[in-house]
């Protein structure tokens, strides 16, 4: 399938999700994140979901993180360039909704440069067996991706299993090492 049949596809299947179940889907998938060998690294970035969008709710995983004494590194996107930038995230950060509605730090704080960051949990659509992942198509997290240390730990978050194969894959198209759903564990 191509990516923009699939963006249709997931969005509706994220549509029908009650928030009863998004919250019960995320538990799941925060509880599968503690069996990834991830553990032993030091910056850890994780997308702040957006609830319009009905994205899985990373607050368990912020939990997790922190109570792992983890550094945990949060975006800024700039809609004009195509770039995030990154913070980490203190007791001090405050938060505020986009007009995209993605939450965002308001004071840019403490700056963290890409090839600091370890691991990377990615919000996707929808992704396939190969590693491939089908976001919003703005391209933000490929440019994000790139610009990581190679050895940087990609890990997508999905409510929902991996299509066979998504056909319409450009080179700039960066891959998932694992991808974690409520009942799998994908090492791609």
């Amino acid at each position: 399938m191509i990516k923009s049949e699939l963006r249709k596809k997931y969005k509706v299947f994220r549509n029908d999700l009650s928030l009863s179940q998004i919250d019960d889907l995320s538990i799941s998938i925060a509880n599968q994140v503690l069996k990834l060998p991830i553990w032993e690294f030091t910056f850890y970035h994780v997308f702040l979901s957006i609830e319009e969008q009905k994205e899985i709710n990373t607050d368990y995983i912020l939990n997790i993180l922190s109570g792992k004494d983890k550094n945990i590194v949060i975006s800024k996107s700039d809609f004009k360039t195509g770039l995030m930038s990154h913070f980490l995230l203190t007791d001090n950060t405050k938060i505020k909704k986009n007009s995209y509605n993605i939450p965002e730090p308001i004071d840019d704080g403490i700056a963290i440069s890409n090839d600091k960051i370890d691991v990377v949990f990615i919000p996707l659509l929808g992704f396939d067996k190969a590693g491939n992942r089908v976001g919003y198509g703005k391209g933000f997290y490929d440019r994000f991706l790139a610009d990581c240390k190679p050895e940087t730990i990609k890990i997508g978050l999905s409510f929902f299993e991996a299509e066979d194969k998504i056909t319409d894959v450009f080179e700039s198209d960066v891959k998932l090492d694992y991808c974690v759903t409520p009942k799998t564990i994908y090492t791609l």
